[in-house]
């Protein structure tokens, strides 16, 4: 497999390190994977499978094309993309829209900003979903032909969160509804709320976060049967840490275990990143916890939230955590990655 070269960063996201050359330098090599430009440092001796190690800085001070807050990313390997959600920010009307809307109305509507971005942080292009949900998660299957396929939450109720998940092609500037022929929507279990999903494309796995009369699970699928619409999960069990008042804020999914995070944000005369958040490892054979650490990553933002949590598999694997800080309409987001096994 070849690594794409997306273009270094511009003033806006800053990569912490060199150049490529000095990239390329850095980086470990491994069989049939090679980094693409853009990607975080390797560090030699810093691998393990303990979640403990603070994580390292990649992209500091990002920023989307709309000023709301990050809520989720993935990553297409393949062609160097990240691509990234947020929920649209008031004032924008969009074509056939009678009227501009506020930050709260397109929250409970689930209107969403869809941002694709180098690997370097560099804004690239941006869409739009109406109607889909809250941007609590996005998966991205890199393997098919043409542009990557990208899952996300789908069919948003009266709380704007998703009832369902879909899949579709990213399309610069396009605004797609819930009901768009482009979009191929499922509705693995009705009845139910807050529909994320997770996409492990190597193994042909995806990851469903799903709440029913209250209680969030997750529930694990082959890939192509999920898409063939054969909805008979692998593992199904409830979702660890729901009992803590912790805001879900992300999930991914690799090999045998799926991670999680949750958290809040703070800012001054707020908590301390000591009880914030929460990282944890989920084994997906049993649906126990493997390994639940305080996420101490990026104490001194302020204000900051964790909002985002990806797995980045070429030349890592890499554990990454999105964050975001600043004030309101001036929101960035910032990335930081663990190197596990």
């Amino acid at each position: 497999m070849t690594a794409s070269t997306p273009g270094r960063p511009g003033r806006r996201a800053v990569l912490m390190l060199g150049s490529a050359s000095t990239l390329t330098s850095v980086l470990p090599i491994r069989p049939a994977y090679a980094a693409p430009d853009g990607a975080p440092p390797a560090t030699a001796g810093s691998k393990s499978a303990n979640l403990t190690a603070t994580g390292r800085p990649w992209i500091l001070g990002g920023r989307l094309h709309h000023t709301t807050v990050l809520q989720s990313f993935a990553f297409d390997e393949r062609r160097g993309h990240i691509y990234a959600l947020q929920v649209m920010q008031g004032g924008i009307r969009l074509a056939g829209e009678p009227r501009s809307y506020s930050h709260a109305d397109r929250a409970a509507r689930g209107d969403l900003c869809l941002n694709r971005l180098t690997m370097a942080g560099e804004l690239t292009g941006h869409m739009y979903l109406k109607g889909f949900g809250h941007g609590g998660a996005i998966g991205v299957d890199d393997t098919t032909g043409g542009s990557a396929m990208l899952w996300t939450e789908w069919d948003a109720g009266r709380s704007g969160l998703g009832r369902g998940i879909c899949r579709f092609r990213f399309a610069e500037r396009r605004v797609l509804d819930r009901g768009s022929r482009a979009v191929i929507p499922y509705q693995p279990v009705p009845g139910s709320t807050n529909n994320y999903a997770a996409v492990d494309p190597v193994r042909r796995r995806l990851l469903l976060r799903y709440r029913v009369a209250g209680v969030p699970r997750f529930a694990l699928h082959d890939l192509d049967r999920f898409a063939a619409r054969d909805f008979r999960p692998l593992a199904d069990f409830p979702q660890p840490g729901a009992h803590v008042s912790l805001p879900f804020q992300g999930m991914a999914l690799y090999g045998d275990h799926a991670y999680q995070l949750l958290g809040r944000g703070y800012g001054q005369g707020s908590p301390s990143a000591r009880s914030s958040a929460l990282l944890y490892r989920i084994d997906l054979a049993t649906g126990q916890v493997a390994q639940r650490v305080r996420e101490m990553t990026a104490p001194a933002l302020r204000p900051r939230e964790p909002e985002g949590l990806a797995m980045l598999r070429r030349g890592g694997p890499w554990l990454c955590l999105g964050y975001t800080q600043g004030p309101p309409g001036r929101r960035a987001f910032s990335l930081y990655y663990k190197e596990i096994d």
